[in-house]
């Protein structure tokens, strides 16, 4: 065979090598992006495929990253519930990410502040003992629980994040739930979001995600 036809072949037959080498090594070192939070990313009220957790795997699977999305929220659960779940999600799934949507309900029920924040700071240093970065996703609560709870609720996130170095969205349903037309983007309990307002709870996250990725 002349010479450059062999160098030829031989560069071909490393190419495909190359091919169906890197197409499974791609998806063995997926990157595990884990989700802990509550009905708002659990789906509540929602057509299967419509809430923001699952606009982000379809986000992702369109622009062809190696992340990989795990959902653990449960709809009701708490920063206590949470905390007491998240020792086995992080050695099951060894996420390099892990977003934290909880408090909400903490809120809800009357919950102390100082165990919110306790639990909270928890969960965020048992992340980052196994070196996976956290984006917490903050949350607000009206004014008639009381003026002082509702302000130091809704900095509590912020003030964690910042002591912590964690990402964080101040308010996850910031353009929901506090426009004029607020009640048009929520389900009939006036607590969900519908389906229409988990684009833009996607955006908001989006926003401070796409940094870590």
């Amino acid at each position: 065979m002349p010479l450059w036809r062999r160098r030829h072949f031989n560069l071909l037959g490393l190419s495909l090598l190359i091919q169906g080498v890197l197409q499974p090594l791609a998806f063995a070192n997926a990157r595990t992006l884990l989700v802990v939070g509550d009905s708002l990313s659990a789906e509540y009220g929602l057509p299967r495929g419509s809430g923001w957790v699952a606009l982000l795997e379809q986000q992702l699977g369109r622009d062809k990253s190696p992340w990989k999305i795990v959902n653990a929220s449960i709809s009701g659960d708490t920063t206590a519930g949470g905390r007491a779940r998240l020792p086995a999600l992080l050695k099951q799934h060894q996420p390099s990410i892990v977003i934290i949507e909880l408090g909400g309900n903490d809120a809800l029920r009357g919950f102390p502040l100082a165990m919110t924040e306790d639990n909270l700071l928890a969960m965020i240093q048992a992340c980052q003992t196994l070196g996976a970065k956290v984006l917490l996703l903050g949350m607000q609560v009206p004014p008639n629980y009381g003026a002082d709870y509702s302000a130091d609720f809704s900095k509590l996130f912020t003030r964690l994040a910042k002591k912590h170095k964690t990402a964080v969205v101040p308010f996850l349903l910031k353009g929901i739930a506090d426009v004029p037309n607020a009640s048009e983007q929520f389900q009939a309990d006036r607590i969900h979001p519908n389906a229409q307002a988990h684009p833009r709870m996607l955006a908001n996250v989006w926003a401070e995600l796409k940094k870590l990725l």
